[in-house]
């Protein structure tokens, strides 16, 4: 096979130029001690010897028997060109027809001073050696004659170690140019280019396929070992205690996790194993050496396989995601999470085969993972997740499809007739959200944050301009909040109220869920950044947003970007700032949205955020309090979930206190009003 020939020229090249030294100690202790003396011996049984003749026979002798290890050791170089050009002159004296001495006649001479000669190349110009015996730039002028020698050898299973020595090959095309034709230098540096880096593409094609076969069948075995795979062997197991009969099916019985390590034979070879000796052969290739020249271009072959895995893998992370727009179909974020994991494990084995930078491949991959987009300008989970969290979780829950449960810290599914296509608990429980928060990171989790913004500020937006409608009225209300008939006129001229409540429910709705994401980014970070988030935390301990705002703000957002909670939200604030340059409605929310907007708001305006809450909890209190002397039933009938809305508000803020409330506001109303709902609650529910 040609592959295997070429294999072991380059072989043999890279001994010759790796074992320089030991060729040269063999052949001067040859030259000095072996060919000089019978040299000798020859020079002294010859019967006719004319006197230059003699002279350059005596010096051959001289030369050879005056070289010395030490001249070796010392580091001197030899230059042996001038015994050879001898033998040459020699030869031309001793081969004219009235020649004295006539080489013919002395076979034995010829046959010693060629072994000489011989041996002195091997001394001094092995390279020249080399060139006249194994030239393969031949091959430059046969490209398509040659690409199809390397077809035919990738196909060949057996020739796949060897498939190195083709680029290697045309690190010797350069011996083609020469200085009389200096015009062909750059075009045929750019085709013999082309061809090398197309033979290492291919090899490090082939590499990566079988690399990531293996992965992928290790992730499918990995796989069967998640918990989701124990509900129906449980449920089986159950059965067979409670002597309950199982419906009998023409099912095929699925195998158990292991099985495909049980063999009645060690001659049986699995595809596994066939994979695995087809990797052993094609990485055995890179072992010819690790770089090599072409034209003054250094190629490390191992970087072509590294690109190749860098691209794959990519692909395969988010074909993994299993992401549907049509159908805002997607995987669970933890089963991403151990496939993915699954991957980086079996992708570390390679290490063993090839000797390459595995962790900088995982690094760069899935931190290209926590952008939006690649380095191809694809689109990341990053970018997939925050669309379906977006559009599939978070506008269900806007609707009341899906309602946020406080006590559970997650998303729940309504008992509607209209059925989600997912369940919500099942993407937005505490494991799932720490496993988002280890695929995207806090890099991807700020871009999640940012979107989420947007849909705020968008809300934001619309309430503005139902306030602006009702502007006049709002400043009566403030200024007559102690006049209650002036307020019980005020508040019937008021528009748009449950347009607002449903857009604050909204905005509140978001902000929990980033609440949720945010308190599993801390974990995430106090797991593996442990070192990182004990200064993050005692910087923003001790950041206070009465003394120096600017300060503050920098400090909560990086205590933000560490998944930290902040009394003032530094991306909220922002958002804002660039716009003014667990109930079955989600009305539990509206507490987290007033504290979040009103902290964001009053910080870009630079306003108290103490003072103007309590100004809001008094004109809220004196509204609520003419509620209470109301007698018509459309008011009445949820009176007491406002007051507990009122006490929420308070609880969640960090600038209110209970003691604030019960200045303005009985606290036996909200005993009272706990008292009722948990009634109603218990009337409704059974």
């Amino acid at each position: 096979h040609m592959a295997e020939l070429l294999y072991f020229m380059e072989k043999l090249r890279s001994l010759l130029a790796h074992h320089s030294y030991v060729i040269q100690r063999y052949h001067l202790q040859y030259l000095s001690q072996f060919d000089a003396l019978v040299l000798n011996d020859t020079i002294q049984g010859m019967n006719v010897c004319p006197e230059e003749e003699s002279v350059l026979l005596s010096s051959f002798v001289s030369t050879l028997s005056a070289m010395t290890l030490k001249n070796l050791d010392g580091g001197g170089e030899f230059d042996l060109k001038p015994f050879r050009l001898d033998w040459l002159r020699l030869q031309a004296y001793t081969s004219t027809g009235k020649a004295p001495l006539a080489l013919k006649d002395y076979p034995d001479l010829a046959k010693i001073m060629n072994m000489a000669q011989f041996h002195t190349r091997m001394m001094d110009n092995v390279n020249e050696l080399l060139f006249e015996t194994a030239d393969l730039s031949i091959l430059c002028f046969h490209a398509r004659v040659f690409e199809k020698m390397f077809s035919q050898s990738c196909e060949d299973v057996s020739m796949q170690r060897y498939l190195m020595s083709f680029p290697l090959v045309c690190s010797h095309f350069s011996q083609c140019l020469h200085p009389l034709c200096p015009e062909e230098t750059e075009e045929m540096e750019q085709q013999t280019l082309k061809l090398c880096v197309t033979f290492l593409e291919e090899n490090a094609r082939q590499t990566c396929t079988v690399v990531l076969d293996i992965c992928a069948e290790q992730c499918n075995l990995n796989e069967k070992l998640l918990p989701k795979h124990s509900a129906e062997k449980i449920s089986t197991v159950r059965n067979k205690k409670l002597k309950k009969q199982v419906p009998k099916k023409r099912e095929v019985p699925k195998e158990k996790p292991g099985t495909e390590s049980l063999r009645k034979d060690r001659a049986v070879v699995s595809n596994l194993d066939k994979m695995h000796q087809m990797l052993t052969e094609l990485c055995t290739s890179y072992s010819m050496g690790a770089d090599f020249t072409v034209f003054k271009h250094i190629l490390v072959p191992a970087e072509f396989l590294l690109s190749q895995l860098e691209m794959r893998l990519t692909k395969v992370i988010v074909q993994m995601a299993s992401y549907n727009p049509s159908t805002h179909d997607i995987a669970r974020p933890s089963d991403l999470l151990c496939g993915i994991q699954a991957y980086i494990t079996s992708l570390h084995n390679l290490s063993c085969y090839i000797n390459i930078d595995v962790s900088r491949l995982v690094k760069n991959v899935l931190l290209q993972q926590t952008q939006p987009l690649d380095s191809y300008g694809v689109q990341t989970i990053t970018t997939l997740y925050t669309n379906w969290f977006l559009e599939g979780l978070l506008r269900q829950a806007s609707s009341a499809l899906i309602v946020h449960c406080p006590t559970t810290q997650c998303f729940i599914n309504q008992n509607i007739e209209n059925e989600q296509s997912f369940n919500a608990e099942e993407y937005s429980d505490i494991c799932e959200l720490r496993s988002l928060s280890e695929l995207i990171g806090p890099y991807g989790l700020k871009f999640l944050n940012e979107n989420l913004m947007w849909h705020i500020i968008s809300q934001v937006g619309e309430m503005k301009k139902l306030v602006i409608d009702n502007m006049d009225v709002l400043v009566q209300m403030r200024a007559n909040y102690e006049n209650p008939e002036a307020m019980s006129i005020l508040h019937k001229k008021l528009t748009g109220c449950e347009n607002v409540l449903k857009r604050m429910t909204i905005v509140g709705v978001i902000l929990s869920f980033r609440s949720m994401v945010q308190d599993a980014l801390e974990e995430i970070m106090d797991k593996h950044c442990h070192f990182l988030m004990r200064p993050i935390k005692c910087l923003k301990d001790f950041s206070y947003s009465d003394t120096d705002i600017k300060v503050a703000l920098d400090v909560y957002e990086m205590a933000s970007a560490a998944g930290l909670s902040c009394d003032i939200d530094p991306a909220l604030v922002a958002a804002i700032a660039n716009m003014l340059t667990g109930h079955q409605n989600n009305i539990h929310c509206l507490a987290t949205a007033v504290n979040h907007l009103a902290a964001a708001m009053f910080t870009v305006q630079r306003k108290s955020i103490q003072k103007n809450l309590e100004e809001f909890l008094k004109v809220a209190s004196s509204a609520l309090l003419q509620l209470g002397q109301s007698e018509e039933r459309v008011e009445m009938k949820n009176r007491d979930s406002v007051y507990l809305l009122l006490h929420m508000i308070v609880q969640e803020s960090p600038f209110l206190n209970q003691d604030i409330l019960e200045k303005c506001f009985p606290y036996v109303l909200l005993r009272n009003a706990y008292r009722e709902v948990h009634q109603i609650f218990i009337h409704t529910m059974g």
